[in-house]
């Protein structure tokens, strides 16, 4: 298949109540409204697909870019292209699960990530800790620096409620996934998630709101979840 032809299969499996749900969460025109469920048949026709990706993913329509995210070779992709498609994700659906999801797949997801988080820039900042959630909940607790994880959730602990507001999200997400999924630092995370407190979010409308890591971790204990780790990163 080529870009026209997914395209034309992107558009015809739009609908526009999906449409408004994703532009209440931030995305713009252009884009069509495809459910992610939907999008499963056309990926086991085309499967892995770089080039086809890359076409995708600089329509700048929401829709294909999902889909670039969905067939994309992490592994072919190098740092540079990762820093092309974290510059162009406008909104945190782009750049925290789409860009951060195929990030966490690559040998060098740490190391970009870093960089991400050390940027100031909201969204890099967001798909950088996003990162760290999706490696901490799929891979193996040996693969991280204990050391590294307790100074960067001082970090949170630091400088969480003066962050960005999607960077907010992704830091008191990390507080949680270390939480939960990175048993060596369990402790330490619920004692800096209770320092932390609430967070609150959207304070720039009518209506804030609060997110609470410490609470959430305490629930996913109660359910037996300590220690969960998904098979794989993207469905």
């Amino acid at each position: 298949m080529n870009l026209e032809m997914v395209m034309q299969e992107l558009e015809a499996l739009g609908k526009e109540r999906t449409k408004k749900i994703y532009q209440s969460n931030g995305a713009h025109e252009p884009l069509f409204g495809v459910a992610t469920g939907g999008m499963k048949p056309i990926f086991r026709k085309i499967k892995r697909n770089q080039p086809l990706a890359e076409q995708l993913y600089v329509t700048g329509n929401y829709d294909a870019m999902y889909f670039a995210g969905v067939i994309a070779d992490p592994k072919a992709m190098s740092e540079a292209d990762f820093d092309r498609w974290i510059d162009r994700a406008y909104f945190y659906m782009l750049s925290d699960y789409v860009v951060a999801v195929t990030l966490a797949e690559t040998d060098i997801a740490q190391e970009v990530a870093d960089k991400w988080i050390a940027s100031d820039i909201e969204l890099k900042m967001s798909a950088g800790w996003s990162c760290y959630c999706w490696l901490l909940g799929n891979r193996p607790d040996s693969e991280f620096s204990e050391e590294k994880l307790a100074d960067m959730l001082e970090l949170v602990k630091n400088t969480i409620h003066d962050a960005p507001e999607r960077t907010k999200y992704a830091m008191n997400n990390f507080m949680y996934t270390v939480g939960v999924s990175y048993l060596p630092l369990h402790d330490k995370a619920v004692t800096i998630a209770k320092e932390v407190g609430p967070v609150e979010v959207n304070r720039d409308i009518a209506k804030s709101k609060f997110l609470n890591a410490s609470v959430n971790i305490q629930k996913a204990a109660d359910k037996g979840q300590l220690g969960f780790k998904r098979k794989y990163v993207r469905c």
